[in-house]
């Protein structure tokens, strides 16, 4: 990859909204204002709180919605099973493959060879009777629920002398029209939308014309709310196991049917929720194939990826699906478990965009009511349930809508991205829209979103939409860049830590804010490279050129690298190794990150770290004396690490556990008089947390431990080893 790839240079029309042309390439000159130590702790926690739990999940040191200990409530979780999404060109059916015939009569070797495998389900006796006495049905079901087999099976199992497959242009008011012969009707799908339902009148019509030719007429449509009058029989599939066993029983009869179900692989698949019939009659169609070969057992194991990939594919390229439906599973891929509303909101804008893109000449047209939520997860493959939200408030119920496989969003984003590249230009202005939303969870999708796209594509990805963001003047713009590199390397993709790296020199100052915001936010999830990361700060710190906003950036990308993760002992160390360098910038470094990562007092914070975990780890303990020790001595941060200590004071007044640690700290870091002297004026004068003057109690049990520690020869050399 070349670096004109890899460092594209925006033009005019790149640049990002709300920035003047021309303006960032003068923000050499340090007037850029320093970002708030808040501000990098607050944009951390909602990249942790809001990107998807299966991104997030891969890193090595992150655990469930746990990060060091520290909760911060990760929208989505993982939800296993494999899904079969369906769609109009799909063929459901229970027994071979076979043609799909649009109009005619179905030929009977193929209804015999259904009927051979066909497994009933719980509702078939239900409508056999119903269509027996009322002579027309219709079905509904989800996509893929295997209604339309069913059809064709009712019809079967009435004997009747022929079944007719009806033109699937036939509407409702034109159906009893094609009823003209004896025999059975099935009309598969028919579609249906607000001017033109299907009412009771239709299918008394229909009933009376089939009366007179002693035939039968099934229907079968999607669950929808334009059915006028008309009560329909709810389609529920059979169980996956029973269709399984029929199959195999066709094609192998039972002699081996106990051992083919008993493989591990089959054993996973029918674990899982999700499969609809055609799916298990595909997978029993592939064991049935089963010769105890390596690469058979490898094809049973990729059954199901395979089946997802291949249906996202059909449901894009399908020609009957509406634009706003494609739209709507592509906003789901991006707010998969997240509440439901922002997947509908969004799933507008981004069919405008696909509008315009299609048919520039006609203005998008959105119904204000549409269709209620259920009929749309249910066309989109997905399902919808309350959840509880974490927000700033606290616990708010959400109606939630997902995936029930977790992997969909990864392989329908990707899809989009690469199989239909003409829809590119609406999906990259549509994502930008998304970051620049005021709401945290909509920014920190679109980041997750471009993170799956550059795992697809990276040079394109980069072009497109990171790059823009990284050279923005705004906070936000680059952030969601930084956040959206951090999570492309957690999925693997290619060549971004050597994207980063390289941005960290890059002579634009916004790519090398980005890229070591990066760093920061990357290496809590990704231990093994925390040595790279500092490798690749400490490096940038030792460049003259810095001016001070991006000083200030290393020094707070440096200090979240100490502020989650249940591995920070290794980078406390590293932060050691930095002490040892002989350049001041690299040592400053070190010293400011840490004592900034010390002067925290929220949750998950580097001393409720050091009070749960680190002071029982010996290496731990050492490097964090060796680092308060260097900075409360160093004569340029001696104030900064003084203001730190007074917050682990204030913690330690409220978590008895957080004042033992520092009862067990002093003595080391008290090597000379001077030590004793400088800690006793700051702890003897120090301010209660409210201000007033009255010195917290705590402070005069630490004041006890300093005297006693000072006058101990044992913790004097214990202190200088």
């Amino acid at each position: 990859m070349t670096e004109t790839q890899m460092s594209p240079v925006p033009g005019p029309a790149e640049e990002m909204p709300g920035t003047e042309p021309g303006s960032l390439d003068h923000a050499d000159d340090g007037t850029e204002p320093e970002e708030r130590t808040q501000e990098a702790r607050a944009a951390q926690r909602e990249l942790f709180a809001h990107t998807p739990g299966f991104i997030l999940e891969s890193a090595a040191s992150f655990g469930g919605s746990l990060i060091g200990g520290a909760q911060y409530g990760v929208s989505g979780g993982q939800v296993r099973g494999d899904v079969y999404l369906g769609g109009r060109t799909e063929i459901h059916h229970h027994g071979p493959a076979a043609a799909s015939y649009v109009s005619g009569e179905i030929p009977r070797e193929r209804l015999d060879a259904l009927a051979a495998a066909f497994v009933e389900g719980p509702v078939f006796a239900t409508a056999l009777r119903r269509l027996r006495e009322e002579r027309v049905l219709v079905l509904s079901g989800a996509h893929a629920c295997g209604r339309y087999t069913a059809a064709q099976m009712l019809l079967h199992r009435l004997k009747t002398p022929a079944v007719y497959a009806l033109p699937s242009e036939t509407t409702p008011a034109t159906l009893p029209g094609q009823l003209t012969r004896s025999g059975g009707y099935v009309l598969r799908d028919l579609p249906l939308t607000r001017n033109r339902p299907l009412r009771d009148t239709h299918l008394y019509a229909a009933a009376d014309q089939v009366r007179k030719t002693g035939g039968y007429l099934v229907v079968t449509v999607d669950k929808s709310p334009f059915l006028h009058g008309v009560v329909p029989v709810v389609w529920e599939p059979p169980d996956t196991e029973a269709v399984v066993r029929a199959h195999l029983a066709v094609k192998r009869g039972g002699d081996d049917l106990e051992r083919l179900l008993a493989l591990a692989p089959v054993r996973d698949f029918l674990s899982r929720d999700g499969h609809g019939p055609a799916q298990a009659a595909e997978f029993a169609e592939m064991l049935a194939g089963y010769d105890g070969t390596a690469d058979a057992m490898a094809r049973l194991e990729d059954f199901g990826q395979a089946a997802v990939e291949k249906q996202c594919r059909d449901r894009l390229s399908d020609t009957q699906a509406g634009l706003r439906d494609k739209a709507f599973l592509i906003a789901l891929a991006v707010f998969d478990r997240a509440p439901y509303v922002l997947a509908a909101e969004f799933a507008d804008r981004l069919f405008v965009h696909l509008q315009r893109l299609q048919r520039p000449e006609e203005p998008p047209e959105i119904p204000v009511f549409g269709e209620a939520a259920d009929i749309r997860l249910e066309r989109a493959g997905a399902e919808g349930e309350m959840r509880s939200e974490d927000t700033e408030w606290g616990p708010v119920p959400q109606f939630t809508a997902f995936f029930p496989r977790e992997d969909i969003p990864r392989v329908l984003l990707s899809e989009v991205w690469t199989g239909h590249p003409s829809a590119r230009p609406a999906l990259v202005t549509w994502l930008k829209e998304l970051a620049r939303d005021r709401r945290p969870v909509v920014r920190t999708r679109a980041a997750a979103a471009a993170a799956l796209l550059a795992q697809a594509d990276l040079s394109s990805a980069v072009a497109l939409l990171i790059d823009g963001w990284a050279v923005s003047s705004a906070f936000g713009a680059r952030v969601t860049a930084a956040n959206t590199l951090v999570l492309a390397q957690l999925l693997d993709a290619p060549a971004v830590l050597q994207l980063l790296t390289q941005w960290c020199t890059d002579r634009h100052w916004a790519r090398r804010w980005t890229a070591i915001r990066a760093f920061g936010l990357l290496a809590p999830l990704r231990p093994d490279l925390a040595g790279h990361a500092l490798g690749a700060l400490a490096a940038r710190a030792r460049a003259e050129s810095s001016n001070p906003a991006e000083r200030n950036n290393l020094v707070e990308s440096t200090a979240l690298l100490l502020s989650v993760g249940a591995r920070r002992g290794e980078m406390l160390s590293e932060l050691v190794r930095l002490l040892q360098h002989d350049t001041p910038a690299v040592r400053s470094l070190a010293l400011q990150a840490f004592t900034r990562a010390c002067d925290n007092a929220e949750e998950g914070a580097l001393v409720e770290w050091y009070a749960d975990t680190g002071m029982y780890e010996a290496d731990s303990a050492r490097d964090v004396a060796v680092l308060w020790r260097t900075a409360l001595g160093d004569r340029a941060h001696t104030r900064q690490a003084l203001d730190a200590l007074h917050t682990w004071v204030y913690v330690a007044q409220h978590r008895p556990d957080a004042a033992q640690a520092l009862e067990l700290l002093l003595p080391a870091l008290v090597v000379t008089a001077a030590d004793r002297d400088r800690l006793d004026h700051e702890l003897r004068t120090l301010r209660a947390e409210d201000g007033s003057p009255h010195r917290p109690p705590v402070a005069d049990r630490l004041l006890a431990v300093l005297h006693s520690a000072a006058a101990s020869p044992e913790n004097r050399h214990y202190a200088r080893s």
